[in-house]
């Protein structure tokens, strides 16, 4: 039985290249995004206990072999999945990018509180990613990219730096925790999040 501690993430896995597959077994009509972007619209359906690669390949119209020629296993899929909501996550522009030339006038507790809402709200759109994010290692570009934002927003904190990774964490565990849907109403959830951004403060304040 293959353990989580047995998997190598699809991030890590080193791919076959194509050129060594017979380009007359590559199914048409199919890339790896097309079949992630599928995988993403069946786990909004059917939840993780409904996601099959079986029942994947008949919503794409093709045989479940079909599907191995672009991933290895189920997990994998269930990976990119994982990585492709991310994306859709809206993160904070970085001070000095096209999107925003200059240092943001928003403080950093406004941009905390955007952030946390916007993931509450993506929760809201794919109730299946934090048990996905719980069982795979979120080391994809997306989630990277996240946690890049994350540790920018909290270097505008005040927080020494050692303390930083602390509130990573923090912030983290409460994004995947208090901001699912399901286990905090709306009232709660901006509470907690109040409380969170207040203890931030009082460990940014100069002793």
């Amino acid at each position: 039985m293959v353990t989580a501690a047995d998997r190598t993430s699809v991030w890590l896995a080193s791919k076959p290249a194509a050129g060594t597959r017979r380009r007359s077994e590559q199914p048409t009509g199919l890339d790896r995004e097309k079949i992630t972007a599928a995988s993403v619209r069946l786990l909004d359906a059917e939840g993780l206990a409904g996601f099959s690669m079986r029942r994947l390949a008949a919503d794409l119209g093709v045989t479940a072999m079909s599907l191995y020629w672009y991933v290895d296993t189920k997990d994998d899929l269930l990976e990119l999945a994982l990585d492709a909501a991310l994306g859709e996550l809206p993160l904070p522009p970085e001070p000095g990018s096209p999107a925003n030339p200059a240092p943001s006038a928003r403080s950093w507790s406004d941009r905390l509180r955007a952030l946390a809402c916007g993931y509450r709200r993506l929760l809201a759109v794919h109730p299946w990613l934090p048990a996905l994010s719980a069982e795979y290692p979120n080391i994809g570009p997306h989630a990277r990219a996240f946690d890049t934002a994350l540790m920018r927003l909290l270097g505008a904190t005040g927080l020494a730096a050692p303390r930083r990774s602390g509130a990573h964490l923090a912030v983290s565990r409460f994004l995947h925790g208090c901001g699912t849907v399901r286990q905090a109403p709306e009232g709660d959830f901006h509470f907690a999040l109040d409380l969170l951004v207040a203890g931030i403060e009082a460990h940014a304040r100069p002793a």
